[in-house]
């Protein structure tokens, strides 16, 4: 099997949320349990690998080549089934890309990954949201959920594209089992395991010139993302609070504004292009989260990418086009 690509499934054993939709992943179809991976119990089905860590997931760096090196097998792409934590406490169903790209370089990262860059995120997170947004709708989970996308956050670290698919909010439905079949069922057809050809799939020749939007500040629960990547044609990247594009006031001599927004912009840029060859990347900035001076530095900076900034009704106008 050397060289075979494949979708590695990666679950914390310590976290109910994670091994909850992975026990329904493996409740949908037939797995075939594998040999022990670093110690660690895995098990396959047709190009996918569910593989169980013993710990958080936060921490465990390089998943993707330390599958390769034990197996031979190449990830192409790393799920997460995983919990979510929030002080507001409301069950909710929710999608994100990861990266600490905000963080100095060298820094020890809270929550995991390399501070000051992200891991390409997964092609995927646009048509998964609209798949949850379809079944969370039309199904009866038994408790109100919201769904959202949330911007690019925590570690672990990797070379591949990925993307957390995760119960919240606290310990009162991370148990949640109809919750953990819902995201099971979600993954479980987005990667094709009924037999259908799954969805989210990027292809650098078929997906030519496609838009991918990477927004650029507002809150954790992504608004402006939320909306856009609703929009049949628009696939995303990296979604950055306003907290991941820190800034310090320019001098009065007119050097350019400090802090690591720019660090921020280039890494989410760089990876997204990784993830989407092919794609067209544009921004989308929430003007009302950054001052004058904030926005001008963006759009200077946007320019030196030459990446467009948009508006929504751009967007729009560019899709109808």
């Amino acid at each position: 099997m050397g060289g075979d690509k494949i979708v590695l499934i990666a679950v914390s054993s310590t976290d109910i949320a994670s091994t909850n939709q992975a026990d329904a992943l493996m409740r949908l179809a037939e797995w075939t349990p594998l040999a022990d991976v670093e110690g660690n119990p895995a098990f396959g089905l047709r190009n996918c690998r569910i593989w169980y860590m013993p710990g958080s997931i936060l921490r465990e760096d390089y998943l993707a080549r330390r599958w390769f090196e034990a197996t031979g097998e190449s990830p192409s792409e790393v799920i997460f089934p995983s919990r979510h934590s929030a002080a507001s406490g409301r069950p909710s169903l929710t999608l994100h890309p990861i990266g600490v790209m905000q963080l100095d370089t060298g820094e020890e990262p809270l929550y995991g990954g390399k501070a000051g860059d992200a891991p390409p995120p997964s092609p995927r997170l646009s048509s998964w949201w609209k798949e949850l947004l379809l079944v969370a709708s039309s199904t009866d989970l038994g408790l109100d959920f919201d769904t959202s996308l949330e911007v690019t956050h925590h570690g672990p670290w990797l070379e591949v594209p990925s993307l957390f698919i995760e119960v919240g909010s606290t310990d009162a439905t991370w148990g949640h089992v109809p919750a953990a079949e819902c995201l099971a069922g979600i993954i479980h057809r987005g990667l094709g395991l009924d037999g259908g050809e799954g969805f989210g799939l990027w292809d650098a020749e078929s997906n030519n010139g496609d838009l991918v939007l990477i927004t650029l500040g507002g809150g954790h629960y992504a608004p402006r993302a939320n909306l856009l990547a609703q929009l049949d044609g628009v696939h995303i990247g990296h979604m950055l609070a306003t907290y991941a594009l820190p800034f310090t006031p320019p001098s009065d001599d007119g050097d350019l504004p400090g802090g690591n927004w720019k660090q921020s912009i280039n890494a989410a840029f760089r990876s997204t292009q990784i993830a989407f060859p092919n794609g067209k990347i544009i921004f989308s900035m929430d003007k009302k989260a950054f001052k004058g001076w904030q926005r001008q530095a963006i759009r200077d900076h946007l320019a030196t990418l030459q990446a467009p900034l948009l508006t929504s009704k751009n967007i729009r106008a560019l899709l109808e086009s």
